[in-house]
């Protein structure tokens, strides 16, 4: 048994696996929000290659107990709700704190995907782990300004995702809430998908027409573990060390 399957059996009980690998042609899936990427700060944030699998793989880690609810009437609300409503509802975690709840917003916000998830989670970790601009806490990390397309000032859907709670019936919503406890919580090397130094992200999906950030042009393009997770790069892609 693996150390990441020792401590979520600690931490949450009976655990399964999210579902499944994912076709890389997840461009076509309906209510999968593009993702977006987490830039340095600039008035408008601007934008590699790697090793990937055949297929997008999840990443080890268990998201939530098992035995699912059936997700409800109305469970898809405004957010995703043509493809919200016919997945799992998951109950929400117990005894949630507040710094969860704030990376579970930032990671629903840029992914619906578990597996992305996880990775954008472990971003937002790296940035409040070496303090990155001077923010210490996932509330500032998160909303510190044009980082998170989502959470940008006047961006159209930030005012959504301020609002979500732990109670909001939405399928994927309860799905990161999980991931997000999950990466907090994680202790040791072993359960790190790159390193600490990595803090920023594009994707080259979300960003058609636009720039490449002059950051990822530099280099510290962290290439997927191919042990232990693939991803579509048109969607993530990852970088270290970048000032």
């Amino acid at each position: 048994m693996s150390k990441r399957t020792i401590l979520l059996c600690a931490s949450v009980g009976t655990l399964v696996f999210s579902a499944g690998s994912v076709s890389p042609n997840s461009d076509s899936e309906p209510g999968i929000d593009a993702p977006r990427h987490a830039s340095v700060a600039e008035a408008s944030p601007a934008g590699a290659g790697g090793g990937t699998a055949p297929a997008l793989q999840q990443l080890s880690a268990a998201y939530a107990p098992a035995t699912p609810r059936a997700a409800g009437p109305g469970a898809g609300s405004e957010l995703d709700a043509p493809r919200e409503e016919s997945s799992a509802l998951l109950p929400a975690p117990a005894n949630l704190e507040e710094p969860t709840l704030w990376l579970a917003r930032a990671i629903y916000s840029e992914t619906k995907l578990p597996h992305e998830q996880e990775l954008v989670a472990w971003v937002v970790r790296n940035r409040v782990e070496t303090a990155y601009r001077g923010r210490r806490t996932y509330r500032a990390v998160v909303l510190d300004p044009y980082q998170f397309s989502a959470f940008n000032p006047g961006a159209a859907k930030r005012a959504r995702y301020l609002r979500l709670q732990p109670e909001a019936p939405l399928p994927r919503w309860r799905q990161a809430l999980w991931v997000a406890r999950y990466v907090r919580h994680a202790e040791g090397r072993a359960y790190r998908p790159f390193p600490v130094e990595t803090r920023h992200f594009y994707s080259e999906r979300s960003m058609r027409g636009r720039a490449v950030p002059y950051w990822a042009e530099r280099g510290g393009f962290v290439a997927p573990d191919p042990g232990r997770y693939a991803v579509d790069e048109r969607r993530f892609r990852f970088f270290k060390q970048i000032s």
